[in-house]
């Protein structure tokens, strides 16, 4: 596992034991490099995790905001869905995200985004 996963894994870690959730969607799953994370550290992450669903709603609240942002495409798509379920989370809400300047952009200002 790399610098990245094992900060992650310390991040999450962390946030358990300090009673603090941790909240992802389901479609940020997806993006987990399976080659060099294994399985049973997947598992054990997301154990941790609480997963959003992607629904009809957050996917018509991640188009609007696509579409604010003149964004579009598979490229933004999961971002757009992630950015959508945190502005609705309660404040105060931290991002961590290996692309910080596009969730900035679709969460706003009252989500804080941290680079991991």
């Amino acid at each position: 596992m790399g610098t990245k996963g094992r900060a992650v894994v310390a991040l999450v870690q962390t946030a358990s034991e300090e009673g603090v959730r941790v909240a992802t969607s389901a479609m940020t799953i997806l993006e987990a490099d399976y080659e060099r994370i294994h399985p049973a550290r997947v598992k054990w992450v997301l154990s941790r995790v609480d997963v959003h669903d992607v629904t009809k709603e957050i996917a018509d609240r991640a188009a609007v905001l696509l579409r604010t942002h003149h964004l579009h495409g598979h490229e933004y798509a999961i971002d757009a869905a992630l950015a959508a379920i945190t502005r609705n989370a309660p404040r105060p809400v931290t991002v961590l995200t290996s692309d910080p300047e596009d969730l900035a952009l679709l969460c706003g200002p009252s989500v804080e985004v941290v680079k991991v």
